[in-house]
This record gives structure tokens, sequence and C-alpha cells, in this order.
């Protein structure tokens, strides 16, 4: 959950002039059972919701722009910002590190120990394979229209490499701007110091061509597809 302590990804982007919303959506730990236990079998519902819901009150009250809204996220974050992005209308770009496109994929691909971690955030699955496919990313692309990058480690056990792969085949066979980079030798979040900076760098660039920030001290060369 969001603390106050220092948080060093945080910093990199304030200090590059973005305004951050860390948000513990509904399922998040520190505000009591009833708080944690609203995402149950509401994964791709509340989690959405929330973060959303956040954006468009700092909008309202002048503290955000609403044109340039970034959403981003890693595992179950990233499933956040891909569900927020097919099937919501707030966010304006997006960045998914080792995030979930495909539930019903994850309910088959996933290592044992999570094998029935599914059941309590979305169904019983196959039973409920369903309500997997609702509240799939890769089955929305069709509502998908703006940028995504998606970041992603060669060696991910928990959410495998074929979920980038898939949701980056759908975005170019759309024509959505986007950019896979698959990071060799790293697991499921990143490890290695040069891949978290290269990480943090290549989503800032990502913004910067999105949002035709030209002025970005520093910044790295990232080749976005369909752009």
């Amino acid at each position: 959950c969001t603390g106050t302590s220092f948080n060093a990804g945080i910093q990199y982007w304030t200090s590059r002039g973005f305004a951050v919303l860390d948000v513990d959506y509904g399922g998040s730990t520190g505000y009591g059972r009833d708080y944690r236990r609203r995402l149950r079998k509401s994964w791709g519902i509340v989690d959405i919701d929330d973060v959303c819901n956040g954006a468009k009150y700092l909008v309202a009250e002048g503290l955000a722009d609403g044109e340039r809204l970034c959403i981003d996220g890693g595992s179950a974050g990233g499933y956040t910002t891909l569900g927020a992005l097919a099937f919501k209308d707030v966010f304006k770009a997006g960045a998914s590190l080792y995030g979930v496109a495909d539930l019903t994929a994850l309910a088959g691909d996933t290592h044992k120990f999570e094998s029935r971690y599914l059941d309590g955030l979305v169904g019983a699955y196959p039973k409920e394979e369903k309500i997997y496919k609702e509240r799939s990313p890769i089955e929305s692309v069709d509502t998908l229209s703006c940028p995504i990058l998606l970041l992603q480690g060669a060696e991910d056990k928990v959410v495998p490499p074929n979920q980038a792969e898939m949701m980056h085949k759908a975005l170019l066979k759309k024509g959505i701007p986007t950019c896979l980079k698959m990071y060799e030798g790293e697991q499921h979040g990143f490890r290695k110091a040069e891949n978290i900076e290269d990480a943090l760098d290549s989503e800032l660039a990502f913004y910067g061509k999105v949002f035709g920030i030209s002025d970005i001290p520093g910044a790295i060369e990232l080749e976005i597809d369909n752009m």
C-alpha cells in the first residue's frame, strides 16, 4: 500500500514535472478488513473504478491536465492499467509493466503457487470463464484507442511473456501506437539496476513522444510502432 517514506520511483516523475497519484484501490491492506475484501470477485471492476475516479477528481480540482493523463502499473497494477485503458475513457496513454492482458490465459499459465489465486478475485475457473473473458483487456481491443507501452521480463513465470506479446500483437494490428520492450534475464519485477533505470527512462521517452514534449533532458531513443 501507499506509504509516506521516500519512493525513488515517484521522485523520478515529480522531479521531471509530473504530478503523481498513488492509489490504494479497494482490496489494498491497511484500511481494515472490509476495504480489503472489496476486491473479492471484483478484480477488474473496483480497482479500475477507483483509479479512474481518483484521476477525474484531480482534473475536476484543477490539479491535473485531463488531456495528458497517464496511467502505469506493474503486475496486478499492469492489469488495472490495461483494463482502465480498454474499458474506460479517462487516460490518454499508459504503460503496463509485466501486466495481465488475458485472464483466461493467466489461469492456465501462471505458476503453481498462484494457480487458484484468481478464483477469489474473479471467479471459479473454468466454470466462470465468461467473466474472465469479459474482464480481459485483450478481449476488448476494439475499445482501445490510446498509446500503450509494454515492459516485460523474458523469464517471468508469474505473468508469462506471452501476455505482453499478445497485447502488443493486437495493438499493432489495430494501428495503435505501441512499444514492447522485453528484458532478458528478468523475472516478475525488474531486479537489475540498469533495467529499472531503462524502464523508467523508456516510459518517460514514450510519454514525451506521445504528448510532443521535446525538451526532456537526457531522453533516450525509443522506437514506437504505429507512430
